[in-house]
Formats: C-alpha cells, sequence, structure tokens
C-alpha cells in the first residue's frame, strides 16, 4: 500500500478525533484564560492596604492559574492525540514509575508551590507588611520585599534580606493590618504630683491630637493607660495610642520626645 494511502486510511479512522481533541483543548484555554482574567479583575477590586498589593497578588495568582490550566488542558490532549497513534498503556506505567521518583524529589517545591498560592489567595501578607514569621529555621521579624508563590524576601531591620520557602512557614504575625498600638512607658520621681503631671500629660496629648505631623498616623489617643509599675526610683507611667499601620514606631518616637519635652519644660523630675 502506498504512503499517502495509509496516511488516508489513518486520517480518516483517527484525523476527525485528533483535530476534534485539539479544537476543544483550545477552546477550553481560551475559556479558562477568560475566567482567571475575570478571577485576577474581582482580586484587584478587593480591599487591601495598598493598590500595588492588591495588583501583585491578583497578577501571581492569575499567572500561577492560567500557567497550571494549560499544562493540564494540553497534557491531556497530548495524551489523547498520542493513543490515537499508539497505545500508550505501557508509556503511562513507565511514566507512573518516573513520576514517583519524581514526586519524591519535587515534593518540597510542591509543599512551597501550594503554600504560597494559599497565602496569596487568603491575603495572609503582602509586599510591604512587617511581619513576624515562625518557621522551620526559627523565628524572623522584617519587611516582606516580595512574594512569589516559591518563596518570601523579608527584610529584617537591620537590612539583612532573608529568604523563607513558603513551604516553611508554620506561623505569621502581621504588624501591618488593620491597626497598631504605639505604647510608651513614663517615668516619673516618687514624690511627684501624679495628677499634676496627669494634667500636664493631658494637656500636651490634647495639642498633639491637632498636630498635623502626627495626626494622620494616630487613630485615637494618645493617653494615660495608668501606672503600670511602682519600679526602683520612679513611677512608670504608660501612654497608648492607636496608630496607622507601620507607624507605631514613629508615634513611639515623637511621643517619647514630645513628653521629655514637655515634662521638662514644667519641671516635673525624670529619674536618670
Amino acid at each position: 500500500m502506498e504512503p499517502t494511502e495509509v496516511a488516508a486510511d489513518w486520517f480518516s479512522a483517527h484525523g476527525v478525533r485528533v483535530l476534534a481533541t485539539l479544537g476543544v483543548a483550545v477552546v477550553v484555554t481560551v475559556v479558562a484564560r477568560l475566567l482567571v482574567r475575570r478571577f485576577r479583575r474581582k482580586l484587584e477590586g478587593v480591599s487591601s492596604v495598598t493598590q500595588e498589593m492588591n495588583l501583585q497578588r491578583a497578577a501571581t495568582l492569575a499567572s500561577a492559574l492560567s500557567a497550571g490550566a494549560v499544562v493540564v488542558i494540553w497534557t491531556l490532549a497530548a495524551l489523547m492525540v498520542l493513543n490515537e497513534v499508539t497505545n500508550i498503556a505501557p508509556l503511562l506505567a513507565s511514566a507512573g514509575v518516573a513520576g514517583v521518583a519524581l514526586g519524591f524529589g519535587a515534593q518540597s517545591l510542591v509543599k512551597d508551590g501550594l503554600s504560597g498560592f494559599f497565602i496569596l489567595l487568603e491575603n495572609q501578607f503582602g509586599v510591604g507588611d512587617v511581619v513576624e514569621i515562625r518557621s522551620t529555621g526559627g523565628p524572623l521579624s522584617g519587611k516582606v520585599e516580595s512574594l512569589t508563590l516559591r518563596v518570601t524576601a523579608l527584610r529584617d531591620f537591620d537590612g539583612t534580606l532573608h529568604i523563607v520557602p513558603n513551604g516553611n512557614i508554620q506561623a505569621v504575625s502581621n504588624k501591618s493590618r488593620g491597626w497598631a498600638r504605639a505604647i510608651v512607658d513614663v517615668r516619673i520621681a516618687y514624690g511627684e504630683d501624679v495628677d499634676r503631671v496627669r494634667g500636664v500629660l493631658d494637656e500636651l496629648f490634647a495639642e498633639l491630637r491637632e498636630d498635623p505631623a502626627l495626626k494622620a498616623w494616630i487613630m485615637d489617643g494618645p493617653r494615660i493607660l495608668g501606672i503600670e509599675a511602682l519600679a526602683e526610683g520612679a513611677l512608670v507611667v504608660r501612654v497608648v495610642a492607636e496608630t496607622r499601620p507601620s507607624k507605631r514606631w514613629d508615634v513611639e518616637r515623637a511621643l517619647r520626645e514630645r513628653i521629655a519635652r514637655r515634662l521638662d519644660q514644667r519641671g516635673v523630675r525624670v529619674p536618670l
């Protein structure tokens, strides 16, 4: 039989199914990408700390979903087309053994990818957040510089950049969501009139609430919580204020400076 006749016979027996398989794969790929695009737009509209964080989170998730969908769709299509050419059962059996071996080697990558996917999907933290991470290697804290499906890059406060596989993350404390609390302990010498000190501080705090430099950072307070301790040589008065996320430390520094200056102006004795 001529080669052209063999090809014609094969095409008449299998060609329609092959073309149909490829056509369905193309259509399903297009539909999957449209659904991923719609999912991305929905994620971009969800409220978050910053629009930049939202866009990055949506882009990373959409890219992962799109790539995963394409791999699954075209792997199935390739197997179906190959099955029209030859019996793929022995090939699948061999691939199964190789797949098990590969799976053992790649399980950490899969774990990292799944963990990263759910970190992004659940919006546990994002770029710019100040977090404390408890991982298998020990606790780390700092500012998130980048977040991918596989790793989180964390810059700690002395400038060291830590790269943490997402699969190693056991728990996260996010210090950049909602609000933070600034806490300042003020030491006052024994013998000072506590009511007078309270009046001096309340007067200062009323001024600070109208201070343009601090007003944008402080959500509530500052206020005196009370006497925190009777320490050696001093009464410890605790001052608190609810602040914008990540502005806690700026507010604490500003409060210490303003309180020290005001107490000095009013002659309130502060033990050394």
